[in-house]
């Protein structure tokens, strides 16, 4: 089980004492065996001081701290390299991830019907109208400009057989978007319907900012119609201008009329200029992931493991 972990002080003792009792009654049931990797995400408060305490209490917990925070798909990422179960659990540790559901999911893939299975949300209790508007046209956005369809409300909750797994580490991207990455290398997948589940501890940290940020990272990850639309704008404006130096020569010759119209002209500039800066941007965007691309710089740094921190105590 992957648990990303960012400032997680209070909800951590909660929620590792449900995934305890999930993993048993499991256990009996299944004859499995489990392994808890968490991912403490440059947290500024005592998560990692947590987190060593669980893994000298149970050895089954095992943890990645970085040595600041990288953000959530760095973490995920970090957990999918470092597990090495038949089956892989990715979940949040403010348990709006119920791992109550990880049996369920469980049977769906055992049954060899599905390579994996996971949470999507039907409703938006406890969010903002706005927030929720947004992310509902989101889905609606990136599914009509990507050929890569994202399920309206897909959580990262997910439990997935080792095979996908390895596909997903195939992916050596810098700049990633999971949710499509998790659409993109196929698979059949079992949505479970859920409604929306608040944090049991703690606040969040996705600000309206940061998710917005996040919502443009998956479209210029799994689409390039912004550039189409760049080029479209190009040529619809150069037709437009065709069409008006044409009527302007027209009217001058046939009614004698002087060319006029001076705000028109600078409105017509404002307009020409701001869509030139706009589709300047958006190749920009582009070329900026391939800039990082080409850095090859690490996606997250590691800076203390429980192997470490045992070692460095002996």
């Amino acid at each position: 089980m992957v648990v990303p972990c960012y400032n997680e002080q209070e909800s951590l003792p909660l929620f590792y004492k449900e995934i305890t009792r999930v993993s048993h009654e499991m256990s009996g049931k299944n004859e499995l065996s489990f392994e808890f990797i968490f991912i403490n995400d440059g947290s500024k408060d005592n998560t990692v001081k947590l987190l060593r305490e669980l893994h000298k209490n149970d050895a089954r917990v095992r943890y990645i701290s970085f040595s600041r925070n990288f953000g959530k798909e760095s973490a995920m990422l970090a957990g999918l390299k470092a597990s090495k179960g038949d089956y892989v659990v990715i979940l949040d540790a403010d348990l709006q991830h119920p791992p109550a559901l990880i049996p369920q999911m469980y049977e769906y893939v055992k049954s060899g019907e599905y390579d994996c299975a996971a949470t999507r949300r039907i409703s938006r209790k406890g969010e903002s109208r706005v927030l929720s508007f947004f992310a509902r046209n989101f889905y609606k956005l990136i599914n009509k400009i990507s050929q890569t369809q994202i399920v309206d409300g897909a959580q990262d909750f997910r439990f997935m057989t080792r095979q996908m797994v390895d596909s997903i580490l195939d992916l050596p991207e810098y700049n990633r978007f999971s949710k499509g990455i998790f659409s993109w290398v196929g698979y059949e997948t079992k949505y479970i319907e859920v409604e929306n589940t608040e944090r049991v501890a703690g606040k969040t940290t996705w600000s309206f900012q940061k998710l917005f940020l996040y919502s443009l990272e998956g479209i210029f990850a799994f689409s390039t119609a912004p550039l189409a639309i760049a080029s479209f704008l190009g040529v619809l404006f150069c037709i437009i201008a065709l069409i008006m130096i044409i009527a302007t020569v027209v009217k001058t010759l046939t009614v004698g009329e002087s060319v006029s119209g001076y705000p028109i002209i600078i409105c017509m500039l404002c307009l020409i200029g701001g869509l030139q800066l706009l589709c300047t941007g958006i190749s920009g965007q582009y070329i900026s992931k391939m800039y990082m691309e080409c850095k090859h710089r690490p996606k997250y740094i590691v800076k203390e493991t429980e192997e470490t921190k045992t070692q460095g105590e002996k």
